[in-house]
């Protein structure tokens, strides 16, 4: 007997997903953490695409999901080699204390 998991709960668990991003990315004052907290969102939608996808037998939601991965993918690289530099120059990661307009 094969038993499909409903399309509802995918969605329900990427909405929690993208609540826990969306409220890290709002409390947390670590750039690594904010960064984390973004990518958290992006798999969220990610989830939906899929699930969304799988639920109307069409590909190009799959596709799409794909194509976003290997933007975060780049976007993750670009993004840690900009905290390093930050954290090279500033001495810390936390938000409240970098200001790229001092010296």
């Amino acid at each position: 007997m094969s038993a499909e998991v409903p399309v509802a709960y995918y969605l329900v668990l990427a909405a929690i997903l993208f609540s826990v991003g969306v409220a890290a990315f709002l409390i947390k004052r670590n750039v690594i953490t904010i960064f984390m907290s973004i990518e958290l969102m992006l798999n969220a939608v990610n989830l939906t695409f899929v699930a969304f996808s799988h639920m109307w037998h069409q590909i190009q939601g799959q596709i799409f999901v794909f194509f976003v991965m290997v933007v975060a993918a780049a976007e993750a690289a670009v993004g840690f080699a900009i905290i390093i530099a930050i954290f090279r120059t500033r001495q810390t990661l936390n938000v409240d204390q970098i200001n790229l307009m001092k010296s």
